[in-house]
């Protein structure tokens, strides 16, 4: 029985809007598209798809069922208008408690007396000078369940926390360390915010673990690193009303050493401490993906000492489902490679593809021919950037001219591509006469594949 084949067809894409202007990362709470045109008969547009409303994928064993949380956590507003009357009143006392503090030479805030009220800042941004007051207040609230009092210790404490730690003078220290692929930020989530990766099983580097974690010294300097980092992030958020002040978490569990590596252990609980108490409602979502059987066991046992706040923002992913579950959160070309997507650090390989380029994201059943259709109506160089996650499958690709004599061009004839193949295919073809491109994956398998593609025009001069 031969393979069913769908077909879709695409017309080039008008240049995408630009992207949100690139801010940053960062790290705490608890544990750690397309203006493309598809087509199938008559147009669809295929719009970035909003987050879904709670997703857990279940990763490897069976028997650890990870604990759902029943109502998935939606950012709340950071605008006055969208405050409920007691949100407004919690808010004007704190900050009615904090100006009285500083009125009275509290040293927590203004260790020099002579200080003005405009120097006083947090983050980088001035505590009470404009209407960025209301979003950092709001988030020690909203840490607090807006118990202003409650709050209000929390703020003095972090303000306290900051000065033992030389933060602002940290920030600008040159911290030599080798851990840029520990953590690191890449793109941004569908909804803006930056995206912040942490890869756990670089610590499988014996040299790289004992380096960094191996005494008490050691691990304080990986805190001061972590918190550099952080408060670097940090610093390039929006946190005026409406803007993105938060963080897309990503945390890749994949080889990462169990829980039997004490000192791991001990500098992850605490550097979460230090975030945790500090660093209040920062994280927009926290994906854990790779996510190895161990791990369901620990999350089972500590899932009970947790808020329901706190487990909303949670999403789990099998290393199967690990570019599937990114997918829906953030556009593959801002998801890294090596997670299923098409973005890499610039680099020669492929000048013709960035971030700012959009991707489409096609399913391809099991036993099914999908064929790309891409419509081509003026003299052009067409590039194309392609990618099935896993491979697995025969890819094709063609031309087929807008001519009565119903030839064909064969552009790269079908070739199985493999898991070890590499991962990003990138080709182009100067086209005299129109036509269209016929792009083709034959899917084998008895598993739905994931197809990634974009494309660009370059009209050829007269």
């Amino acid at each position: 029985m031969s393979p069913e084949k769908e077909t879709l067809e695409i017309s080039p894409p008008s240049p995408p809007p630009p992207p949100p202007p690139p801010p940053p990362e960062m790290d705490q709470e608890t544990p750690l598209s397309l203006p493309l045109i598809l087509t199938s008969k008559e147009t669809i547009f295929s719009p970035p798809h909003p987050p879904p409303e709670q997703l857990t994928e279940n990763p490897e064993k069976p028997t650890n069922h990870i604990p759902q949380s029943m109502v998935s956590f939606k950012e709340e507003s950071n605008m006055i208008k969208d405050l409920s009357h007691l949100e407004t009143l919690s808010l004007n006392e704190l900050k009615l408690m904090v100006q009285e503090a500083i009125a009275n030479k509290d040293s927590t805030f203004t260790p020099n007396p002579d200080q003005p009220t405009s120097e006083i800042s947090i983050w980088g941004i001035p505590l009470f000078k404009d209407e960025r007051t209301d979003v950092i207040l709001l988030k020690f609230l909203r840490a607090r369940e807006f118990k202003v009092k409650d709050s209000f210790i929390m703020l003095k404490n972090t303000f306290l926390w900051r000065k033992a730690f030389s933060i602002d003078d940290l920030v600008d220290e040159n911290l030599n360390n080798d851990l840029e692929k520990v953590v690191f930020n890449h793109g941004f989530d569908k909804e803006g915010h930056p995206v912040c990766y942490n890869v756990y099983g670089e610590f499988q580097d014996k040299e790289l673990y004992n380096k960094t974690l191996t005494d008490e010294e050691k691990r304080t300097s990986f805190l001061k690193w972590r918190v550099q980092f952080l408060e670097r992030s940090i610093r390039k958020l929006d946190f005026r009303p409406g803007g993105v002040n938060t963080i897309f978490q990503v945390s890749d569990l994949k080889n990462s050493p169990g829980p039997g590596k004490r000192e791991l252990r001990l500098a992850t609980k605490q550097a979460l401490q230090v975030l945790q108490d500090n660093y209040p409602e920062f994280v927009a979502k926290q994906v854990f993906i790779n996510v190895p059987w161990w791990y369901l066991a620990f999350y089972s046992m500590m899932s009970p000492f947790m808020t329901q706040r706190t487990k909303s923002k949670f999403v789990f992913a099998s290393p199967a489902k690990t570019a599937e579950t990114l997918f829906k959160y953030v556009g593959p070309e801002h998801v890294p490679i090596q997670y299923g997507g098409l973005s890499v650090d610039y680099c020669d390989c492929n000048p013709e593809f960035t971030i700012d380029d959009p991707a489409a994201v096609v399913t391809v059943k099991p036993a099914t021919k999908q064929t790309v259709e891409i419509i081509v109506n003026e003299k052009c160089t067409i590039v194309w950037e392609l990618r099935v996650v896993g491979w697995e499958v025969s890819y094709s690709a063609e031309y087929v001219p807008n001519d009565e004599t119903n030839y064909t061009i064969n552009i790269q004839k079908p070739k199985k591509m493999t898991a070890i193949d590499e991962p990003v295919i990138s080709q182009s073809f100067k086209i005299k006469e129109l036509g269209k491109i016929l792009l083709t994956i034959d899917n084998p398998t008895s598993k739905k594949k994931t197809l990634l593609y974009r494309f660009k025009v370059d009209p050829l001069s007269e």
